[in-house]
């Protein structure tokens, strides 16, 4: 079966050809062939990493942690212990931040406290030298 191209020519409408398309799949497939060519050497680059050898550091001593509490009345607890004023919780600061191993300083406040009493803990510890300092029971203040 040859094809006849001067019957073609002849004619006064071309032939539909009941054939398919193929360019748009060899397209799609070029396409496929020129991600994979560009993906494979990414995929082959490998990372050397040195993994530690025998037993696991032995842990450290559980950090020291001082809870300090502001009360609804704004007056402060050290370790529940109540302090008489401002003064004495910024000495007992001023105590644990010349400690060689500094304690973690955990703040909770009351609901109904001050925020500016909370504020002056927070600038007092930071001002003071402290390097943990954290704000605990947010949960609270959650909706």
């Amino acid at each position: 079966m040859a094809i006849d191209f001067d019957e073609a020519l002849d004619a006064a409408e071309p032939e539909l050809s009941s054939g398919m398309n193929i360019t748009p799949l060899i397209d799609v497939l070029l396409v496929l062939l020129v991600m994979f060519i560009i993906t494979i050497p990414i995929q082959l680059h490998s990372v050397n990493m040195e993994m530690p050898a025998g037993p696991p550091p032995p842990l450290s001593a559980e950090p020291l942690v001082v809870r300090i509490e502001v009360t609804a009345q704004n007056r402060f607890l050290w370790n529940d212990e109540p302090l008489t004023d401002r003064a004495n919780l910024e000495q007992r600061l001023q105590a644990a931040g010349q400690l060689a191993l500094q304690p973690e300083i955990h703040i909770r406040s009351h609901p109904l406290a001050k925020y500016d009493t909370v504020a002056a803990v927070l600038s007092a510890s930071q001002r003071l030298g402290l390097q943990k300092i954290g704000v605990v029971g947010l949960e609270t203040y959650a909706r």
